[in-house]
């Protein structure tokens, strides 16, 4: 890397890098102001009643981070414009969430998602799984804090753990002093960061390399719009069904049964509100997600002669983004620290969500087992202390990402290895009423064992370039250190055939399958062997399953007829009556075991209704207000 390229920050650039973190903060210390005197469910929760603007945005900053800011324009730049079609996933990833799996956790009444493992199936299910998303997240989160500490590096200098410290720093404090709420607004601020960082890019790299015209142009020589490869192959990286299928199965095992997305949909006041969440969230995707893939064709078109990777002018693909920034946004103050607040909008955002998560599940998993009576403040302080434990193990695992490989691969590996089994073992209890515990039990075993398998084998025996196909990347423009001649990349092995290493069987097939079908083998294998033993070893018979734990796929095709739809609920009475009408403002009223009694701030008794919410007759939709707290004296 060039020295000149390095601790070229301006007085202005840390300004504006400066005011993310002080707004954050400042978010945090205000709702730490604002709910001191609320219940720890307010901490948790956000009081179970937020709307679905902020609660969209937040959605939208959290799964978009840095590993988007940074990797996804690599990407673009090296292999072409197919991660474009992420957009498909992420289409059917959201309808399928707001419309199978939020609805059953939004009415289970829940706080933490595991929680319904162990009313669908038993509590040694529930134990397992959280302890698989808490180890998922942690890995994840640490992608997440490596990459903009990268782009810091790479743009100024700063030392590269010192980065990974500060973020960790700042996330967790307004994390742990806010809690929900101001994770919700911090991502929202974070989220217009995001897409004013992107614009700023756009418009510059768009000027600098002669207009829209000739980056479309550019970009269409050098085969980077080449979308739409029908090729079936599994072995390829990005095809369109890899990207479509693969990366549905993957990004459903984040948003569909993720404690985080879950944790802010249940949060809101309406179920209606919780959808609508998702579907604002879809349109925020696909915002970044276009910024993030024209980001990457203006940055080939700009370097189209003369590519850095090649030219050793940056040592890693992931820095490609911030050397381009410098590039282009060097000779103006502020803009070059407005991108990498771009950048750590992204992380800060994923992280404080993954924090709150984690504490979320452990606090209501394993702690609220344990201790079964904790005064109100008690359980307050306990939730704080967990989101400080977490902000260090996330911060501590940082430092093991920089051995990852490639931030987006790497990010959604983690995603797919764990994700997949996760999203087949809340499959098998939704969708499919004849599951019993040890078909899940062994269902979940038998999906993380393929997908770990798969996804540690293809970390020891990387796919070859013939799997990959990166395009071609000149340096035609650029003299080499040692020689004159120009030259120009091209992966020799995807050229010539002859040149590939002799490698077993196993390794050029198994091993070399797109990262993304890592979450599909694990659902699959997940379902099947969950369906299978639950057979084997006496299934549950339809009629003992409660209906609301169910959400039958039939029921999502309107224009079925009823008797239709009743053939394929496999003899669950979905007709029974589970909701019921919500209360007055000032009444709770009692459903027997669904009702709990505990002692409210200022010593005064309180019911709570923690396992099941109302149905609201004027807004035609379920809410939370069965979760309002009656705090009159008894």
């Amino acid at each position: 890397m060039d020295d000149e390229r390095v601790g070229t920050f301006v007085s202005w650039d840390y300004v504006v890098f400066a005011c993310l973190f002080a707004v954050s903060s400042g978010i945090g210390v205000f709702f730490a102001v604002k709910e001191r005197k609320n219940p720890s469910s307010e901490f948790l929760v956000g009081g179970r009643q937020m709307t679905c603007g902020p609660v969209a945005l937040s959605l939208t900053a959290s799964f978009m981070s840095a590993v988007t800011v940074l990797g996804a324009p690599s990407d673009v730049y090296r292999s072409g414009g197919s991660f474009v079609l992420f957009g498909v996933a992420y289409t059917f990833v959201v309808i399928a969430t707001a419309e199978l799996f939020v609805p059953v956790f939004y009415r289970s009444g829940i706080t933490s998602t595991y929680e319904y493992l162990e009313r669908r199936f038993c509590k040694g299910v529930r134990m397992a799984a959280t302890l698989i998303y808490i180890l998922q997240t942690i890995l994840y989160t640490g992608v997440v804090v490596y990459a903009p500490a990268l782009a810091l590096n790479q743009v100024t200098g700063f030392n590269l753990w010192g980065s990974i410290f500060a973020t960790g720093v700042v996330c967790t404090f307004y994390c742990t002093l806010g809690g929900l709420k101001a994770v919700v607004w911090t991502d929202a601020f974070q989220m217009v960061v995001m897409v004013v960082g992107f614009m700023t890019v756009l418009v510059q790299g768009t000027r600098k390399t002669g207009g829209a015209a000739s980056v479309w142009e550019v970009a269409k020589n050098g085969n980077r719009l080449d979308i739409f490869d029908f090729d079936p192959d599994p072995l390829r990286r990005h095809t369109f069904w890899t990207i479509s299928i693969g990366g549905t199965f993957t990004w459903l095992g984040i948003y569909g049964v993720n404690q985080s997305t879950i944790q802010r949909c249940i949060s809101c006041k309406t179920e209606t509100h919780a959808k609508l969440a998702l579907y604002f969230n879809l349109l925020g995707l696909l915002v970044i997600l276009v910024c993030a893939v024209f980001s990457g064709l203006i940055m080939y078109a700009f370097y189209a002669n003369c590519d850095p990777w090649t030219a050793q002018s940056v040592t890693a693909p992931d820095q490609l983004m911030p050397y381009f920034v410098m590039e282009i946004l060097g000779g103006y103050p502020g803009l070059p620290g407005l991108f990498v607040a771009c950048a750590f909008s992204g992380t800060l955002s994923t992280v404080a969500a993954s924090i709150n998560a984690l504490a979320t599940v452990t606090y209501e998993d394993f702690v609220k087992q344990c201790c079964t009576n904790l005064s109100n403040k008690a359980s307050g302080w306990i939730s704080k202390g967990l989101c400080i434990v977490f902000g260090v193990a996330c911060t501590t695992m940082a430092v093991a990402a920089s051995y990852m490989g490639g931030i987006v691969q790497a990010a959604l590996s983690i995603h797919g290895m764990c994700g997949g089994p996760m999203l087949g073992l809340f499959s098998l209890g939704i969708v499919f009423p004849w599951t019993n515990s040890m078909g899940a039990a062994g269902g979940l075993t038998v999906g993380i064992a393929l997908s770990f398998w798969a996804g540690v084998g293809a970390f020891i025996y990387p796919a070859l370039d013939i799997n990959t196909r990166p395009l071609s990347l000149s340096i035609e423009g650029c003299l080499q250190p040692n020689s004159s001649d120009p030259t120009t990349s091209v992966p020799p092995s995807y050229l010539d055939p002859t040149a590939l290493p002799s490698r077993s069987s196993l390794a050029d097939h198994w091993y070399s399958m797109s990262y993304l079908y890592y979450s599909a083998v694990g659902f699959l294998a997940t379902v099947t062997a969950g369906l299978l033993i639950s057979f084997i070893t006496g299934h549950t018979r339809s009629r003992d399953v409660k209906p609301w734990l169910l959400r039958p796929v039939c029921n999502l095709f309107c224009f079925w007829s009823k008797k239709y739809k009743k053939m394929c609920w496999c003899g669950v009475n979905h007709e029974l009556k589970q909701d019921m009408e919500c209360p007055d403002a000032d009444t709770v009223k009692d459903e027997g075991p669904f009702v709990k009694e505990d002692i409210g701030r200022k010593g005064m008794k309180r019911k709570i209704q923690p396992a099941k919410n109302c149905y609201n007759l004027q807004e035609k939709a379920h809410d939370n207000a069965g979760f309002t707290e009656d705090t009159k004296p008894f």
